[in-house]
């Protein structure tokens, strides 16, 4: 049995994201697994790392976020919304991001899931050079499963945004790898808006056989 966190970032609900997310849900818990959901716009969440998020700064004449960090880990001072979230990251055995490709990256709201609950102090360590192989979330498995707007064509060495593997190696690398997590293959559906029923049913089902079979 595994425990999965699922990050949702997408603002539609009904969106072919959505339902990408609510497939996983189902065959997980059919698989006898457990399964937790962050649905970031759900959630409201807070996407701006800032000095907001750290009420009793060690240094209160410039801002260190790297610094003030690892202060309120070693304070148990981390804000309320920020610790759910790190402790669903511990929980977890697999945690999935679930998102479209907005402008060649993750969607704002992601990206600040990453910067605010990604620690100095919880998921690496600078000082300590604890990164990499060494990342404080050693162990932990990181999947990506996005859609894009474009076409696959479009996404290759040849197209005009691009090879996707160059993306999403240096996603994995500089997020799941950085942490000491393993990256799992990726999931995409490309150019969906462009798909018949009938294609946008296959590749559900060809999510739905990846997920039934996570390592």
């Amino acid at each position: 049995m595994m425990n999965v966190l699922i990050v949702f970032a997408h603002p539609e609900s009904e969106s072919l994201n959505g339902s990408l997310k609510e497939l996983a849900v189902d065959v997980l818990n059919d698989e006898g697994h457990q399964v937790q959901v962050s649905d970031l716009y759900t959630m409201n969440w807070k996407a701006v790392l800032d000095k907001d998020d750290f009420p009793e700064r060690m240094n209160k004449e410039l801002f260190n976020p790297i610094a003030e960090q690892l202060n309120a880990v070693e304070k148990d001072n981390i804000p309320l919304d920020i610790k759910r979230e790190m402790d669903k990251v511990l929980w977890s055995d697999v945690i999935i991001f679930q998102f479209p490709i907005w402008w060649s990256n993750f969607p704002a709201i992601l990206k600040g899931w990453i910067d605010r609950v990604f620690y100095n102090g919880f998921a690496f360590n600078v000082g300590e050079m604890k990164l990499y192989n060494e990342g404080l979330l050693k162990g932990k498995k990181g999947m990506l499963s996005f859609t894009t707007g474009a076409s696959r064509e479009l996404y290759t060495d040849k197209g005009p945004h691009g090879d996707i593997e160059v993306l999403v190696k240096y996603f994995n690398h500089l997020l799941f790898e950085f942490v000491g997590m393993d990256a799992l293959p990726y999931f995409a559906i490309f150019g969906p808006g462009e798909m018949s029923e009938e294609e946008r049913e296959n590749e559900l089902d060809r999510f739905e056989e990846i997920i039934r079979n996570l390592p």
